[in-house]
């Protein structure tokens, strides 16, 4: 060979590994999310394919528990809240849309199965797989990576592979030699079945390739509808539905038409239907594409026709890729342990999975009044878990993507539009008012956005619907928290938290009115956010329930989660929920030193097994001492430390709940994730800040994880956080720099992050002595 021909080749080689590190330096940090993260036990994830905030959520769902069993609640129920089970041997089928570690289920919806063989149009059981639909499965040939899922059906030996865009799912069956292929479209599967829960369904057969219809459902979300038109890439040669029943599908004039093979259009509750395909040896995959729509069966065809116009698999895939990896750039970090960097871009990933866009590629969008509406200037969001999520992840967005937080809020002054009584939402998905859990945390995330000058919604607006929301006295008590000052236990349940959450969002809206010069409406507002202190009973130290009359509830128990006036935690939990005044707090409770007393018991103490008697062994799910961190109530009380003499107390147990809470394992989650909000700690803990006030500036100081990170943000300037020392041994701080010059005071501001700069942590491997 002539040294030429060598020189070309050795160019070409260089140039070519040139080529494939820029790959993969572009997608450098989606190789450490691990969607089956929190899969296992109480983390409630699912790991199928989605795009950041994206409408669809394409996953295996390893089975579809029944609400009720043999005329009880059946508790299995919360386990399946993201429709997937790790340890489970068996998949049912790949459905469309899931909640990200709720503590509650539905969606599930439109579930698709492809098999082989014998036509079977029920999904079996667990125990019996063989009797349905339902395939075996291992995670040897198992895989899921950000906008990507695959799995071997062993049954049919079927390879699915799944990805997606915002409002389609795509779907690639690699089908074996076969006569007798089926892809079967279950529209009365769900996550959270009862009887009754499907209202109606209906499917259109347009061509012998194209499927339209939509699914009506009923239960958390009162009145849902899920449009959507599905697309093969070849013809089938068959389809039908299962066998005519005559409670479920109206069979024509007389009953003179079968609608249950080959008729154009099918109607009824609960319909499953199927479309047989056949398949040569070496054929071809199946490539399916499932566009949905809030609106109609029109706006899912315009949607997959804007979005997946084409049948190129790889290409959906690393579009979906390239928008995770531009995602996780907001912020880039380097730790020392693997592990570690794992669990920070799978919460990343986490804490990107919702609110979900909710709208067609044209604005369009049902509202909470179950009119279409037009997204005008804003992209419509849903699912907002406001009760975890005010917490950590709407001020994370402040930092990172302050501009997708104020179409968020947005969409949450459309929705109080669209309120009869102009209320902000509490808990909504799908165009529902849902009104699970307390408080009208709404308020906190407008407040916190105002706060840290966030522009893009209409602040005098957003107050208004603040004050309105605060005053809907239909609303879990509202009317006697105003004119008593608390929430009285024999009028509604959960009275202690009610009030105390209620100060809170009302001290969030005298900071809006603050800020927008409404004297006289924050001077309301700062005295009812002092209501916390009606609760309080300073003979015992804790608070407690009060009855209408202004007597204490006289039988109590401070360590007892059930029926002591709380909800997600006990008094040891819900007295230290002040998230605005810790210093009032400390001196209600004694002081400095009786204060810190308290913390360190609520983190040493053991709970007899007399609380955990008679539950499930969800109770039991994160928790340290007395301290559980899988509640959000406690999400802030590490941080309390900062405002005693002792903020150094605060550091090895934040880098022990870091370490312990979140692992890189499918049960590496201690508690359900709530929507982002667990992850969102992890990623604010993990840089060394956290907001225990969302709606103040202020951000709490703790131990970082991290050795250096880096913030690019939206106004072009960066922050860094830089730990100096860093190692597993070193959890505590010895001193702290802002641009150099050293912290006397274990907090910064917002304009300290935007305005850019270095925040630099010495680490040490003990506590630094304080007076």
């Amino acid at each position: 060979m002539s040294i030429t021909k060598v020189s070309i080749l050795l160019s070409f080689f260089t140039l070519t590994t040139a080529f494939a590190q820029a790959q993969e330096d572009k997608l450098s940090l989606i190789k450490y999310v691990d969607p089956f993260i929190g899969t296992a036990k109480m983390g409630h994830t699912y790991p199928g394919a989605t795009v950041p905030f994206g409408s669809i959520q394409l996953s295996p769902d390893t089975d579809t528990i029944p609400y009720a069993y043999e005329g009880k609640y059946n508790p299995d129920v919360y386990r399946y809240c993201a429709g997937y089970q790790y340890d489970d041997p068996t998949i049912v089928g790949f459905s469309h849309t899931h909640f990200s570690g709720t503590g509650h289920a539905d969606l599930g919806d439109l579930l698709m199965m492809p098999t082989v063989g014998k036509l079977r149009l029920n999904p079996g059981t667990a125990d019996q797989p063989d009797n349905g639909y339902r395939s075996r499965y291992a995670h040897d040939e198992e895989s899921a990576s950000p906008a990507y899922y695959q799995v071997l059906l062993k049954d049919y030996d079927i390879n699915v592979e799944l990805t997606s865009s915002t409002r389609v799912g795509m779907h690639k069956y690699t089908f074996p030699k076969t006569d007798q292929g089926h892809v079967i479209l279950d529209l009365k599967a769900g996550i959270y079945p009862f009887e009754g829960k499907n209202v109606w369904t209906f499917i259109r057969i347009e061509n012998d390739s194209t499927v339209t219809g939509y699914r009506q459902t009923q239960g958390w979300a009162r009145t849902r509808t899920v449009y959507f038109a599905l697309k093969f890439s070849k013809p089938f040669k068959s389809y039908g539905n299962e066998k005519y029943d005559e409670k479920q599908v109206y069979r024509g004039f007389w009953g003179r038409f079968d609608q249950s093979k080959n008729f154009p259009e099918i109607a009824g509750k609960e319909i499953r239907a199927y479309f047989d395909f056949e398949f040569e040896e070496n054929s071809d995959p199946l490539i399916a594409k499932m566009a949905i729509s809030p609106v109609s069966a029109a706006g899912a065809l315009a949607n997959m026709e804007a979005e997946i116009p084409h049948w190129d698999f790889e290409q959906v895939k690393r579009e979906g890729e390239a928008l995770w990896e531009q995602e996780l750039r907001k912020v880039t970090v380097e730790m020392d342990d693997p592990d570690d960097m794992y669990n920070f871009y799978t919460s990343m990933y986490h804490a990107s999975l919702g609110p979900t866009v909710y709208m067609d590629a044209d604005g369009s969008y049902r509202g909470l009044d179950q009119n279409i509406h037009q997204a005008d200037g804003f992209t419509n969001y849903t699912s907002f878990s406001l009760w975890d999520t005010y917490r950590a992840l709407h001020p994370l967005f402040n930092i990172i993507q302050p501009e997708r937080n104020a179409d968020m809020i947005n969409s949450m002054l459309a929705h109080a539009d669209q309120s009869v009584h102009g209320m902000l939402p509490i808990w909504s998905h799908y165009a529902n008012e849902n009104w699970c859990m307390i408080g009208y945390h709404a308020v906190s995330v407008i407040a916190d956005a105002m706060a840290k000058g966030v522009k893009g919604f209409d602040h005098e607006k957003a107050l208004q619907a603040s004050i309105n929301t605060s005053n809907t006295n239909y609303f879990d008590g509202i009317g006697d928290y105003v004119a008593l000052g608390y929430v009285p236990e024999d009028k509604s349940g959960s009275s202690v938290s009610k009030t105390l959450e209620y100060a809170y969002d009302d001290w969030a809206i005298a900071q809006m009115a603050t800020q927008l010069k409404k004297d006289s409406i924050a001077q309301i507002y700062n005295h009812r956010s002092e209501s916390y202190k009606n609760v309080y009973d300073e003979s015992i130290g804790f608070t407690r329930p009060k009855l209408s009359d202004g007597s204490f509830r006289t039988s109590f128990d401070p360590l007892d989660t059930h029926g002591q006036g709380f909800i997600e935690g006990n008094s040891w939990n819900y007295s230290l929920y002040v998230p605005h005044d810790p210093k009032s707090l400390i001196k209600m409770m004694g002081g400095n030193e009786l204060f810190i007393q308290r913390l360190d018991s609520l983190f040493t103490m053991e709970l007899p097994d007399k609380y955990f008697e008679n539950t499930e062994d969800i109770t039991r799910e994160g928790i340290i001492g007395n301290y559980v961190h899988g509640n959000e109530p406690s999400h802030h009380v590490v941080y309390l430390y900062n405002w005693t003499s002792q903020p150094q107390k605060s550091q090895d147990k934040i880098r022990n709940i870091l370490k312990t809470m979140y692992q890189n394992s499918p049960d590496g989650l201690g508690g359900n994730d709530d929507f982002g909000q667990m992850s969102a700690w992890y990623v604010f803990s993990a840089l060394g800040f956290y907001p225990v006030a969302p709606g103040a500036t202020e951000y709490a100081l703790g131990s970082p994880l991290v050795k250096t990170a880096s913030l690019p943000l939206s106004n072009g300037k960066t922050f860094r956080v830089v730990a100096k020392n860093q190692g597993p041994d070193r959890p505590f701080v010895k001193a702290v720099y802002l641009n150099g010059k050293e912290l006397k005071e274990p907090f910064i501001d917002h304009a300290d992050i935007t305005s850019g700069g270095v925040l630099e942590f010495h680490m040490d491997k003990k506590p630094k002595k304080t007076k």
